[in-house]
């Protein structure tokens, strides 16, 4: 058996960052389980209204400062930014938007730069929410906010902390399962950034990744043609 490599949770990754794929496959598994929480804590399957002139949505009584990140028809099942500001919105709601184009240009990241993109399985409304959340180096969630024909979507500022705290050993299998099942992803980037966006410890032993949860978690890969796929999540 050849030596275990162990790694912080301080690593860093390397991510093809002119990669949709990999971006999302980066980002997916930590907004997954931020927006998890989001619902069960914020959300609390409550009214929601949103307020663009004051820029806030609010759930139930509670309000929080939002950000304008884009929209989505269904009609013609395309994206459109919100940097565009077709609707003459504040800049001040156009910010994280703004930002986020930036670090497209950075990047080389079409999705994050094009204005107006075609939605196909691994471009929607909730992927892109999902990156540009993740990327932000700010603590968000976003809200979905449907209406005739598409729906808008706001980034989510000043939701209790708890809902950043990370995923425990159920969860992260749930989900890491959900979003390699659903979605086209670099299995490898997908496990070994959504562990480091939890602070949870992991080593390589061979083709076997062990995350260091209460108890570990043994995420075995496969190699098909080429390609690392997860074959199996299970504890010992």
């Amino acid at each position: 058996m050849g030596k275990k490599k162990s790694f912080s949770v301080d690593r860093e990754l390397s991510v093809d960052r002119s990669s949709w794929r990999d971006v999302l496959s980066e980002s997916l598994g930590y907004m997954m389980a931020v927006q998890l929480a989001f619902g069960e804590i914020a959300v609390r399957d409550r009214d929601w209204d949103v307020d663009f002139s004051r820029g806030v949505i609010a759930f139930g009584e509670d309000e929080y400062p939002i950000q304008f990140i884009g929209s989505q028809s269904d009609v013609s099942n395309t994206w459109l930014w919100a940097w565009e500001n077709i609707n003459g919105f504040d800049s001040s709601l156009l910010e994280l938007a703004e930002k986020t184009k930036q670090r497209g240009n950075e990047w080389g990241l079409e999705p994050l730069t094009k204005a107006q993109s075609e939605l196909d399985d691994l471009l929607s409304g909730h992927t892109i929410a999902s990156v540009a959340c993740a990327i932000s180096e700010e603590k968000l969630c976003y809200y979905r906010c449907p209406y005739s024909g598409g729906a808008a979507f706001v980034a989510v500022r000043g939701v209790d902390e708890t809902v950043f705290s990370g995923a425990d050993i159920a969860a992260f299998a749930e989900i890491t399962m959900k979003c390699i099942s659903e979605f086209d992803l670099d299995h490898r980037i997908f496990a070994e950034s959504f562990l480091l966006r939890n602070r949870t410890s992991y080593e390589w032993d061979a083709n076997v990744l062990i995350a260091h949860f209460d108890r570990d978690l043994y995420i075995e890969f496969e190699n098909k043609k080429g390609v690392l796929r997860v074959a199996s999540i299970k504890t010992k």
